[in-house]
């Protein structure tokens, strides 16, 4: 080779960085159970969410973010295969997603086959659970026992589990968690990173360190919102998903209604905690300004509002979510967006971002056009399933749900925010159910086998 081409080389080489150097990292905060109650979403004026809230006005945060399904086990096999239950039969928990969803579908395998190093710790999929050669590294929490605290009264209330613990923060396996992905940002990588950390709490028990507890006194706790007979006008498939002689009467008749509320805010203020270490340890990192940030809970929880506990129900307070993006270079501080969004859309939106092909089977579209403009169009509806043929569509204004017998609910959520009034059967909105129809999926799969088939398994459903 001659001296000018090898001197051209020469320059080339240092003056040109590489590929792999100017790939943004992904820093994917997975929370499990967290409803809309925080501060920035004014839901709940009692909850403490500092953490998430300085999150949301560095980026662009979702007002009207739906899951694709109200349940950890469809809800995360849909957002990280690009998949929606109706497509795989993955409706529910005690699903096994592994056989309908192939390694080479899923969100991580993308990253790798793209040059990344790709990082797990805590829940990402259901129970943690996690196939091997989709991570270059998952981390297995661990830790010591946890134990209520002498003032605890009991475990709770049925099968609603609540109550301070005697342990310190740095016994709760979802700190562990932070401190695995605190490390990560601390380190220096040869290749772009894709860093995914799942924290558990506030999924119940509603059980963390007390001092949490104490920020919520209880006398000061308040009911959320509720009405009387708020089933009345719901119809039997409804009903059926709420089980109100369940959870609800119990907790009633407990009279601890107030008790379950304030461990709900504790453990939202735990995790926010944690929050707030992985973000502090982001901007004190070599890596805070080429780390795309995307925060997501998995779907919502009702505590009482429509006589019913838990998520599984198609409702606002079920399938409403927390959902903030910060990407630089593409949005800005402050954004807020009303577009009402699904879940499908986190899949192909971190692959746009990050330069890498979005694979043809993703059945969402990016929110990349929303992240630089909140206003931008938006025309279509978020869309919640669980179950067979049962769908929940979310507009700006309305709520719309279509059941599998063809049974209907619809609430104005402009002029009834709790959606106590099932407006289905006016006339006046005909037009506007007709319409969203058209989006009920195509393809309605059977539905998966629980695990343990027809054994006594078959009905158990896992938290």
């Amino acid at each position: 080779m001659s001296r000018f081409l090898w001197g051209l080389v020469c320059v080339l080489f240092v003056t040109v960085p590489s590929f792999a150097a100017e790939r943004p990292n992904v820093l994917f905060i997975a929370i499990d159970d967290l409803n809309h109650w925080v501060g920035h979403l004014g839901r709940n004026p009692q909850t403490k969410t500092p953490n998430i809230d300085r999150l949301a006005t560095a980026g662009v945060t979702f007002t009207r973010a739906n899951c694709a399904a109200p349940a950890c086990n469809p809800s995360r096999a849909a957002l990280m295969s690009g998949l929606r239950p109706s497509t795989t039969g993955v409706y529910d928990n005690g699903q096994d997603w592994t056989p309908v969803i192939g390694k080479e579908l899923t969100l991580t395998t993308q990253f790798l086959n793209a040059g990344y190093d790709v990082y797990g710790a805590g829940k990402i999929y259901h129970s943690s659970a996690h196939r091997d050669g989709e991570w270059t590294e998952y981390f297995a929490k661990g830790g010591p026992a946890l134990k209520l605290h002498p003032s605890a009264k009991d475990d709770g209330v049925g099968s609603i589990k609540f109550g301070p613990l005697a342990n310190a923060d740095e016994d709760m396996p979802d700190y562990r968690v932070t401190d695995y992905g605190i490390k990560q940002l601390q380190r220096k990588h040869d290749k772009p990173f894709f860093l995914a950390i799942g924290l558990v709490k506030p999924h119940m028990p509603f059980s963390v360190p007390k001092p949490y507890f104490d920020m919520f006194p209880l006398e000061t706790i308040e009911l959320p919102p509720h009405t009387e007979n708020d089933l009345a006008d719901i119809p039997p498939a409804g009903q059926a998903m709420a089980k109100p002689q369940g959870d609800h009467a119990m907790m009633v008749k407990s009279g601890r209604w107030r008790e379950a509320v304030q461990a709900y805010l504790a453990t939202i203020a735990f995790c926010d905690a944690q929050v707030g270490r992985l973000i502090d340890a982001l901007e004190n990192s070599r890596h805070k300004d080429n780390t795309i940030v995307v925060l997501w809970s998995d779907h919502g929880w009702h505590l009482g509002e429509k006589e019913h506990w838990r998520k599984f129900a198609l409702w606002e307070e079920a399938t409403r979510t927390v959902f903030i993006w910060k990407a630089p270079g593409v949005t800005q501080p402050g954004g807020v967006c009303g577009r009402p969004v699904d879940y499908m859309t986190i899949y192909p939106t971190v692959c746009d971002l990050a330069g890498i092909r979005i694979p043809k089977h993703v059945e969402g579209p990016s929110l990349r056009p929303l992240l630089e403009n909140p206003a931008a169009t938006w025309d279509q509806p978020a869309l919640t399933t669980f179950h067979r043929h049962n769908h929940s569509f979310r507009t700006e204004q309305f709520r719309y749900i279509r059941y599998a017998d063809g049974s209907e609910e619809l609430y104005d959520h402009a002029a009834d925010p709790y959606g106590w009034h099932n407006i289905a059967d006016d006339p006046a909105h005909a037009q506007l159910k007709q319409q969203l129809q058209q989006y009920i999926p195509k393809k309605n799969v059977p539905e998966l086998p629980r695990e343990g088939g027809k054994g006594k398994g078959k009905n158990k459903r896992r938290e």
